[in-house]
């Protein structure tokens, strides 16, 4: 019996002559359990009291899997190797093709998700159904079983699995939903969960958790049986349902349009501040989920809202590096833009005066880090979806000025590796194109010392200097950061290789 009015009038029949007074609630199969007295106080505490009477005896009699500690570094937690993260990019991209959108992948790999997976018969137990109808419209009737040996076919037999189920079904008056997983077992790993977003796949996540202790209690206690598939089917395109999942209106009543970059991942480095920062907020703004670098270790706190990650990074460190891209695909699935815009504006000093200490740390931090953050990504940017690198460069490569050889060099350098990467990365539909800034004022880089410094190169006043380009306009922050989006999205679909002044219009660039 659906949930209800039919629900309600089915229990009024059937408990007519009934003296409630004798009774503190009531098991539904199938539905729930149920408390009840004459205040709500008394009725919750009635539930936390028959939820914690089932506790005990789950506690008593069954057992959960987990993995042993074996399987750990004494003192160290697991960590997915470097090949697995790569698979689970994999297996994300199949995912958002199924369904037709960018999707997260969250993979838990703790003890209980793989124990659970590594059970003989975890196939079998897994897709007999949910545990109750409310998580269908979250993790559809059952999970993928991902097969390690052939991962694409495994989903796309999901699909044709899910597509027949509905054909079965169906009465003609329903649409088939998308065919893509809302979760999967993986083998010797864990458990996957899938979401448009951080909420929808936190939320897969957080039941599937639940959902195989709940499977292995039940199995423990006499085995474990869920409703019909013709039920499973009904409650799954039942229409009140389905409304649960739909588009909001905003305060206006306009309904709400799907962000582009939905289900996209990023990773921005330098993104505690300045250019860095509002990449990082307007990605976010835009859909993305983001992890941000930097050696600020408050990075955490700037970028601390949920679908965004901030971590402490030295782009110098390619051991840190490599760590913090890990983390991101661990976290998320995969990776699809690439932000490279850490730097540093040295002290202006001509080629004579120039010291090598001033020159090594501009070409480490300039050059050679993104490069090293580029390599490290480029195998999950293989995965991604649209992937996208911007490599955030400066007017100083086209026009540079006297005195910033150790800001000009590194940035000319970085262009010109742009370039090759987009050669060399097109194959694989990763676009690379180059952003040239100037004029951008609002950051931490253009201390009053600095605009004084740079503006006495070229025998001007501060403001004689920050009004010098053709527009006699200064350049925002968040201006350059929707030029990355632009760049990243589908505007420059079909561009990569290409190097764009924002800039207010420079005489010597023009």
């Amino acid at each position: 019996v659906m949930p209800g009015f039919k629900l309600v009038r089915k229990v009024h029949e059937l408990a007519r002559n009934v003296d409630w007074k004798q009774y503190e609630g009531m098991v539904l199969l199938n539905h729930g359990i149920f408390s009840f007295s004459e205040s709500a106080l008394e009725s919750y505490t009635r539930m936390i009291d028959l939820v914690s009477l089932a506790e005990k005896y789950l506690g008593k009699n069954s057992t959960i899997s987990s993995t042993s500690p074996q399987d750990s570094v004494p003192g160290k937690a697991f960590f997915p190797e470097h090949p697995t993260l790569q698979t689970l990019a994999r297996i994300r991209r199949k995912v958002s093709e199924i369904r037709g959108s960018a999707m997260l992948a969250q993979l838990n790999y703790g003890p209980k998700a793989r124990g659970f997976a590594n059970l003989p018969n975890v196939k079998e137990i897994a897709t007999r159904g949910t545990i109750t109808s409310d998580h269908l419209i979250r993790t559809k009737p059952v999970p993928a079983v991902l097969d390690p040996e052939n991962l694409e076919k495994s989903l796309e037999n999901f699909a044709s699995g899910y597509k027949a189920y509905f054909e079965r079904q169906t009465n003609g008056q329903q649409t088939c939903l998308d065919c893509a997983p809302r979760w999967g077992v993986w083998p010797g790993k864990g458990t996957v969960a899938f979401g448009r977003n951080i909420t929808e796949s936190g939320i897969v996540s957080d039941i599937v958790e639940h959902t195989v202790k709940a499977i292995q209690h039940a199995e423990a206690i006499g085995g474990w049986k869920p409703v019909t598939e013709e039920h499973l089917f009904e409650a799954e395109y039942w229409e009140l349902q389905q409304a649960k999942l739909k588009p909001r209106n905003d305060v206006r009543g306009v309904k709400n349009d799907t962000p582009e970059f939905e289900g996209k991942i990023a990773l921005v480095s330098g993104a505690a501040s300045g250019i860095g920062l509002a990449c990082a907020r307007e990605l976010f703004e835009q859909g993305t989920v983001v992890v941000g670098l930097d050696l600020n270790p408050d990075i955490s706190n700037i970028l601390s809202e949920p679908g965004m990650l901030g971590i402490e990074c030295d782009v110098t460190d390619q051991k840190a590096v490599s760590e913090a891209v890990a983390v991101t695909v661990r976290k998320f699935g995969g990776l699809d833009v690439l932000v490279l815009n850490a730097g540093t504006f040295p002290a202006g000093q001509t080629i004579e005066e120039m010291d090598e200490q001033t020159w090594s740390k501009s070409l480490a931090i300039n050059l050679t880090a993104p490069q090293q953050l580029l390599q490290s990504c480029v195998p999950f940017l293989k995965e991604g979806i649209d992937p996208a690198v911007i490599f955030m460069a400066s007017r100083n490569v086209p026009a540079p000025g006297p005195g910033a050889s150790a800001y000009s060099v590194p940035k000319a350098g970085q262009t010109q590796m742009a370039r090759i990467a987009a050669l060399e990365l097109g194959k694989f539909g990763i676009r690379v194109n180059i952003l040239h800034p100037d004029c951008v004022y609002d950051t931490g880089l253009w201390t009053p010392e600095a605009l004084e410094r740079s503006a006495k190169r070229y025998g001007l006043t501060v403001e004689e200097y920050k009004g010098r380009n053709v527009l006699k306009k200064d350049v925002k922050t968040k201006e350059v950061a929707r030029m990355v989006c632009a760049m990243a999205g589908s505007v420059f679909a079909k561009t990569t290789g290409a190097q764009i002044p924002i800039d207010g219009g420079n005489e010597r660039v023009i």
